[in-house]
């Protein structure tokens, strides 16, 4: 994949809402809590009010550790703050009774897309070597690749942190060109994967198992529309 099909800190739309995007969710910008109000109203509620919102829960990646095969994952249709409070409380109940965390085994996120990636780049003739492979960091080397680094890192980031509060990507998916905006607030750290202004699909809500309460909250605290 060319490197120009991912872009990370690339204009997005909160770019047309906000002056300073990349500042608008510091702490100590006194409308910071209107300014996250209005993005989550723009990239999370109007998407869940016209049922075409999803979240995706990941997990698995524990002490440092970032295999590809390790990170699991469960994806959920969300219209109504019930559908999130229903699937915050499905990961809760499974973790009071000790129980196997949900997860969707047919598909993996990064460890089946890279395995098809290598094969399909070694089909065309092209050599990898096991750094290329296995290093995150190299596999824009090949086809699709620069996709699958782009996604490892945002979930990277939301399972062990990051200083920024707030990132903006572009990054073509087979799914189609999304715009991914990465928040790392007091209040919650999650992403949105957002099809571009003018194409068509589904918004994906991401991240760890550890933020679906106090995401929760703030998506109640949301609820009401910011007037703008």
């Amino acid at each position: 994949m060319p490197y120009t099909e991912a872009k990370e800190h690339a204009p997005g739309r909160l770019h047309a809402i906000f002056a300073e995007p990349y500042t608008a969710f510091d702490n100590e910008v006194i409308e910071r809590l209107l300014h996250l109000r209005v993005a989550i109203d723009t990239l999370i509620q109007r998407p869940m009010k016209q049922e075409r919102l999803r979240v995706r829960i990941i997990h698995g990646w524990e002490n440092g550790g970032f295999e590809p095969a390790e990170l699991k994952h469960s994806d959920h249709r969300i219209a109504s703050l019930d559908d999130f409070t229903a699937v915050t409380q499905r990961y809760q109940q499974a973790l009071e009774d000790q129980q196997p965390l949900p997860q969707d085994d047919a598909t993996s996120l990064l460890a089946e897309p890279l395995a098809e990636a290598i094969a399909l780049a070694e089909a065309r003739g092209q050599h990898l070597d096991e750094e290329t492979r296995t290093i995150p960091a190299r596999w824009p080397a090949f086809e699709q690749g620069l996709y699958l680094y782009t996604f490892f890192k945002v979930y990277h980031r939301l399972t062990y942190g990051e200083d920024d509060t707030y990132r903006s990507i572009y990054c073509e998916t087979p799914d189609g060109p999304r715009e991914v905006h990465e928040f790392h607030v007091e209040e919650g750290e999650f992403a949105v994967v957002a099809p571009t202004q003018g194409t068509s699909g589904d918004s994906l809500l991401v991240l760890h198992i550890s933020q679906l309460a106090p995401v929760l909250q703030l998506l109640e605290e949301c609820q009401v529309a910011p007037q703008y």
